[in-house]
C-alpha cells in the first residue's frame, strides 16, 4: 500500500504548502480540518500525521483542540508551530503567552542531534517564524532539540513514541532546509517511500470515476475556477461524452475569463 500523510489543518494560511511539500517528496497526501475525529483519521490508514499551525492562541476557551486518541494511532507526527503547542499542552508541558507575535526570518541552532537535522551540513541557519505563544517548559518525554535567539525551547523530539514539533514553519520557502526537514521525517524517521506522482493520482481517479458511474452519466457545474475545471477534465479522460458540463457564471471571474472557459472546454470536449 502506497504511504498517506495526513495533515491536520489549523487554519494556518500555509497549510496547502505543507501537502504541496510532502507531494513534492512523492508521497501522497490529504487534509482534513482539526474537527475531524480520530476514528476518522485512523479508518484512512495514515502513515504519518502532520499537525499544521493556526491564527488561534491554546490560551483561548474556543481554540481549536486535538483529538487525544489521534496521538495514540501510533504513527510518526510532525507538529508545526500551533501544533507544536497543542503538543506541548497535550503531554503536560507549560505554554507562555505573548502580547505581541513573533513575524519573520530567525537563526535557527540544533543543540541535539537528531534524524530531524539529517543532511543539513551546519548547526544554525535562518528558519521563519509567526506565532504569538511559545513552550516555557519541555512537554514530558521530551527532548529540546532546537533554539533561537528568543526562543530556548524551538524544536522538541519525542524519540520513542517519533512525536517531533517545531515552533518555526519548515513548510515555507524561508526556510532553508525546510525540505531536507521534510524529506528526513517522511524518510528517516517515518521510513516511508516515495512512491506517489500526480501522473499516478491522476490514473487512480480516472479509475475510480469509471468504477463509480458505470454505464450512467454525470452532470458536472463547473465555475472555470481551477477546481471545478480539473474535475470536468478528469470526468471527460474517465468517461467521455457520457459527462454534460453545466457552466454556472458566479460573476466573480474577470472580464472574458467565463467566455474564454466555455470556449475551451468546447474544444476539448
Amino acid at each position: 500500500m502506497s504511504s498517506k500523510a495526513i495533515v491536520i489543518d489549523y487554519g494556518s494560511q500555509v497549510t496547502q504548502l505543507i501537502a504541496r511539500r510532502v507531494r513534492e517528496l512523492g508521497v501522497y497526501s490529504e487534509i482534513y480540518p482539526w474537527t475531524t475525529s480520530a476514528e476518522v483519521i485512523k479508518n484512512m490508514d495514515p502513515s504519518v500525521i502532520i499537525l499544521s499551525g493556526g491564527p488561534a492562541s491554546v490560551r483561548e476557551e474556543n481554540a481549536p483542540k486535538l483529538d487525544k486518541k489521534i496521538i495514540e494511532i501510533g504513527v510518526p507526527v510532525l507538529a508545526i508551530c500551533y501544533g507544536m503547542q497543542i503538543i506541548t499542552q497535550h503531554f503536560g508541558g507549560e505554554l507562555e503567552y505573548s502580547d505581541t507575535r513573533e513575524y519573520g526570518p530567525v537563526n535557527f541552532t540544533s543543540l541535539e542531534e537528531s534524524l530531524l537535522w539529517k543532511d543539513i551540513p551546519e548547526k544554525e541557519f535562518r528558519v521563519w517564524m509567526s506565532h504569538g505563544d511559545s513552550v516555557k517548559t519541555l512537554p514530558d518525554g521530551f527532548t529540546c532539540i532546537g533554539a533561537t535567539g528568543t526562543l530556548p525551547i524551538a524544536a522538541i523530539e519525542n524519540k520513542s513514541k517519533k512525536i517531533y514539533a517545531l515552533q518555526f514553519h519548515p513548510e515555507v520557502h524561508h526556510s532553508t532546509h525546510g525540505t531536507t526537514i521534510f524529506s528526513n521525517f517522511l524518510f528517516k524517521i517515518a521510513n516511508l517511500q516515495s512512491d506517489w506522482t500526480m501522473r499516478s493520482f491522476v490514473g487512480k481517479a480516472i479509475e475510480e470515476i469509471q468504477s463509480k458511474v458505470g454505464d450512467k452519466s454525470v452532470v458536472c457545474a463547473l465555475s472555470g475556477g481551477i477546481d471545478s475545471t480539473v474535475v470536468a477534465l478528469l470526468l471527460h479522460k474517465a468517461i467521455g461524452k457520457k459527462v454534460h458540463c453545466i457552466f454556472v457564471d458566479n460573476g466573480l471571474l474577470r472580464a472574458g475569463e467565463g467566455e474564454e472557459v466555455v470556449s475551451y472546454l468546447r474544444n476539448y470536449f
